[in-house]
């Protein structure tokens, strides 16, 4: 193992070194994060998935960097430059960056000024006035030596020579970071309008603004460059160029040097303005947007690990409504395992409004299939859908809850090849009432069926790093779905290929196998899928559950690897009453965090950790907007938070945005501080209203 790869590793994540070889020996040998967090937690010490997403990204990083390395130290060699002062510098560089900074004066230049006056001959020049040993006058005589048939003038020759001077000062990269350095900190980006400027426009509250780099949030940046790339915006990064200069003058020129400084200070100066300035101001417009994009990314992985842990209705006979005026309100029922049972269409809103028949419809299926709880969509005519049922529910005194369940992405669900993979003969418009049923039964297994950037979580998705985020928000579906664990009888191929160790192939091979056999008994039947092997069989195991199969062990997290222990375990003690965890784990051979993880399993078989979190709301109260008046207290759920606040569902057509500065008393940096996606709100205070616009602003204060 590269020496090199383990300081740098250990550098960034503070892991010690036996852990370090640990982590990369599981990754190779091909166990999957998930896995090596729950079932290998003793050669990791304890460390979490989400600690294991950020070793693996250094780890990755760390590879290129010393991959790098050797290639620019390879390159150099082949030419004779590469010198002790260089190697030194090289072996020190801890960023991609600074390997590049390092390597830049080397590199072969286009043409240039700097190419130019090489090929004349005038390097030497060069050295002579950068020495600052000489006056003016000196330097003037020896320009004369080196004069021929493209270099006429002395003032030619000198201007080349200073040209080269300049191309050494932009090319230092120990001048680039000090500068690089004050950009960032010091620097500021002003943003003025084009001509092509909507002066009433998402844009204009930008126009003229100055702010500096440091500071500036990462949903501006966003808008900013959204508006730039709309050519409605103009952008330009400044710094105090004098202060710079000065510095120059202090650090870069001797107090004893001759008057031929004023060359090298000139050379300086142009090298600054010219070549370094332009570039390094470039480059802190693309460090900006890569930092807003991975802090837009960041949040939008949060929104997404709380909306999947929303907790799930278990028990329960489900009827999804998907309101709708014209093509009416599409119903779907599905049962207490998610499965589809029946459907229709009623028409309870404008225009048909036939209440008469829709109330019967209902009436029906809730007796046929004795229906728990209704799903109502929150798009177009929910609000009047949610009123029908609201008075159905009082005239017939029926004992069910109905919740307002977010429809986003339902749509783009319903005409998805996975929908008519699993719904073949059905219309789309009854599979998005399924697809809204089954988000209200169990969010998770059926929100990983829709492409995150189609749930309306988030902010400036598309002007963010695709790639980046992609891979984001499908390791936080893995490591989240992985730490709840899925019914093996009942869950989804879409589901199942989350789980670590399981392809998309392997889990469509699951599903076809389960519906030969009707049912999985236990979960060693899995090494009779076809393609699943030992090492397969091995990472997916543990995540998968089987609810009624013949051992309890296999409604729990335990690994058949531990089934020995846990056998003993079972035989040799009462496992409620364990306390000393240390001694039993000497006594039975195993580790600590191993009999831990092994007693909760144990004492809780099929717990799942999403019933700590968000519970589902049932609706009490219908609004209307032209009702709200400033005052009015309201409860609601947040559906999205952004870095300027979040938007709460209210009951309305449109969610109210809950601004940052009416979130708390206190002074909070970011709205996710303090709350969390699907989270109930009580005691909102309306205290804007805005009709024209269909927008209502609240307040927690």
């Amino acid at each position: 193992m590269n020496k090199n790869l383990i300081e740098l590793i250990r550098e960034k994540t503070n892991l010690s070194n036996n852990v370090i070889l640990n982590i990369i020996k599981l990754l190779e040998e091909g166990c999957t994060i998930p896995f090596i967090a729950r079932y290998r937690k003793d050669f990791t010490s304890g460390a979490t998935d989400e600690e294991l997403r950020i070793f693996e990204e250094v780890y990755e990083y760390s590879k290129k960097l010393l991959a790098r390395k050797e290639e620019i130290k390879n390159l150099l060699a082949e030419k004779n430059f590469l010198d002790d002062k260089v190697l030194k510098n090289l072996e020190s560089a801890t960023t991609l960056q600074a390997c590049e900074d390092i390597y830049a004066p080397f590199k072969e230049k286009k043409s240039s000024r700097t190419t130019t006056a090489i090929e004349n001959g005038l390097e030497p020049l060069a050295n002579i006035i950068q020495s600052m040993k000489y006056s003016l006058e000196e330097i003037n005589q020896k320009a004369k030596q080196f004069l021929n048939e493209n270099i006429t003038t002395t003032d030619e020759a000198l201007n080349g020579a200073k040209d080269i001077i300049a191309q050494r000062y932009a090319d230092d990269f120990k001048s680039k970071e000090v500068i690089r350095n004050l950009i960032a900190n010091w620097g500021t980006l002003e943003v003025k309008g084009t001509k092509e400027l909507d002066k009433n426009g998402l844009y204009s509250s930008f126009v003229d603004s100055n702010e500096k780099i440091k500071y500036i949030k990462s949903h501006r940046v966003l808008a900013i460059l959204r508006g730039v790339n709309e050519k409605q915006l103009t952008i330009k990064v400044e710094i105090d160029e004098n202060h710079i200069l000065e510095n120059i003058k202090k650090y870069k020129i001797p107090a004893n040097a001759a008057s031929s400084k004023e060359l090298v200070f000139d050379s300086f100066k142009d090298g600054l303005k010219r070549l370094l300035l332009p570039s390094l101001k470039r480059e802190a417009i693309t460090t900006l947007k890569e930092k807003a994009s991975s802090e837009a990314i960041e949040l939008f992985g949060k929104n997404l690990k709380e909306l999947l842990l929303t907790a799930p209705l278990v028990n329960q006979v489900i009827l999804g409504m998907d309101p709708g005026y014209k093509t009416g309100c599409k119903l779907a029922i599905i049962d207490e395992n998610g499965l589809y049972l029946d459907s229709a269409v009623i028409y309870p809103t404008k225009p048909k409004e036939d209440i008469t028949n829709s109330s019967k419809t209902i009436l029906d299926l809730i007796k046929k299939y004795k229906i728990t709880t209704i799903a109502i969509g929150n798009g177009t005519a929910s609000r009047e859908t949610a009123n029908f049922i609201n008075e159905l529910i009082k005239q017939n005194d029926l004992k069910i809850n109905y919740a307002i369940v977010s429809e986003i992405g339902a749509s783009v669900y319903s005409a998805s090849k996975i929908a008519n993979e699993e719904y073949p003969n059905l219309d789309v418009t009854i599979r998005g009432a399924i697809s809204i049923a089954s988000r209200l039964r169990d969010p998770m297994a059926a929100l990983v069926k829709i492409d995150p950037k189609s749930l309306g979580i988030g902010q400036y998705q598309h002007d963010v790093n695709q790639k980046e985020l992609a891979l984001k928000l499908e390791n936080i579906t893995i490591d989240l779905v992985n730490r709840v664990g899925v019914d093996l009888n009942s869950a989804s191929y879409k589901l199942l290929s989350f789980i670590s160790g399981i392809t998309e192939k392997l889990a469509k091979n699951i599903v076809e196998h389960r519906n030969k056999i009707k049912k999985f008994n236990t979960k060693s039947e899995l090494l009779k899928v076809k393609g699943i092997g030992e090492k397969a069989y091995e990472q997916c195991v543990g995540f998968l559950r089987i609810k009624d199969g013949k051992s309890i062990l296999d409604n729990t997290a335990i690994h058949p690897e531990d089934y020995e222990i846990t056998a003993k375990l079972q035989k040799n003690y009462k496992v409620d009453e364990i306390k000393d965890f240390e001694k039993t784990a000497l006594e039975l051979n195993t580790s600590f965090l191993k009999l831990k993880d092994i007693v909760t399993e144990l004492l809780k078989p099929g717990y799942d950790v999403r019933t700590e979190f968000n519970q589902v709301k049932f609706a009490n109260d219908i609004l209307d907007i032209n009702d709200l008046k400033e005052g009015y207290i309201l409860s609601g759920i947040v559906r999205n938070i952004t870095d300027f606040g979040a938007f709460v569902d209210i009951g309305l057509k449109n969610d109210a945005l809950l601004h940052i500065s009416q979130i708390s008393e206190k002074r909070i940096s970011h709205p996710s501080d303090v709350l969390s996606i699907n989270q109930n709100l009580e005691n909102l205070k309306v205290i804007n209203v805005d009709l024209e616009k269909q927008r209502v602003g609240l307040s927690l204060k």
